[in-house]
């Protein structure tokens, strides 16, 4: 018997909505893996311990250095070297029209070295004289050597004719005043003695700012000199 085509409402039990498929690719997983390649994590592995290895080894390094820099100092107790110019004579300094300085300068540098354990090597010592900044002589001294806390004297004689130099408007004006503002470098190539060691040879260079009278004019003030690299 044929069923009746119903035309009314549906009062049956729900139909539940077409579900829907999540579908997942193959080889592709959710939660990241720490490591896919043994191969790559093995040589970060080793990467990261030699690294560590290095920094360990460095550290070690500086802190041995710095211990035995630090009983160094203790043993030696470095004090500074100190350089003056005791005495100078400038018995001629004439400039003349044609460009041409006259210079005569004697001095007496005194270099004291406080230290108990430590000797010095001069090897160079090659003094230069400026006249605001302009050079117009030099003077070397022969090698020696200075021993623990001792004071050497050192002559230096400045004496010539420099041509073709131009001191500017300082002359004059000084060359009334009776007193000439004159520098000296002390270009030097020394080595440090303490027991039987030698270090290499250092090249500081010693800045001396004088104010020299002329003879007659007054009498030189003992003048310290300072380091200048």
């Amino acid at each position: 018997m044929p069923e009746p085509h119903l035309n009314g409402a549906y009062y049956g039990p729900s139909i539940p909505p077409p579900s829907s498929k999540t579908y997942h690719r193959p080889g592709h997983s959710s939660s990241p893996s720490c490591c896919c390649n043994p191969f790559t994590c093995c040589c970060s592995c080793i990467f990261n311990c030699i690294c560590t290895c290095i920094f360990q080894i460095l550290c070690t390094l500086l802190i041995i250095v710095a211990v035995i820099g630090f009983i160094l100092w203790f043993i030696l107790r470095p004090n500074k070297v100190n350089f003056h110019v005791a005495n100078a004579q400038l018995t001629q300094f004439s400039y003349s029209n044609n460009n041409t300085l006259n210079y005569y300068l004697a001095l007496n540098v005194s270099i004291r070295n406080p230290n108990k354990r430590i000797g010095i090597y001069y090897d160079l010592i090659e003094a230069r004289g400026f006249y605001h900044g302009v050079n117009f002589g030099n003077s070397s001294i022969d090698p020696f050597y200075q021993g623990h806390k001792n004071t050497t004297d050192l002559d230096l004689l400045f004496k010539g004719t420099k041509n073709e130099i131009k001191l500017g408007d300082y002359y004059n004006g000084e060359k009334d005043d009776g007193v000439y503002e004159i520098g000296v470098k002390l270009y030097m190539r020394i080595r440090f003695k303490f027991g039987w060691i030698k270090t290499k040879k250092i090249k500081p260079m010693i800045k001396c700012d004088l104010k020299v009278p002329f003879k007659g004019k007054g009498s030189f003030e003992r003048t310290q000199c300072h380091l200048d690299w």
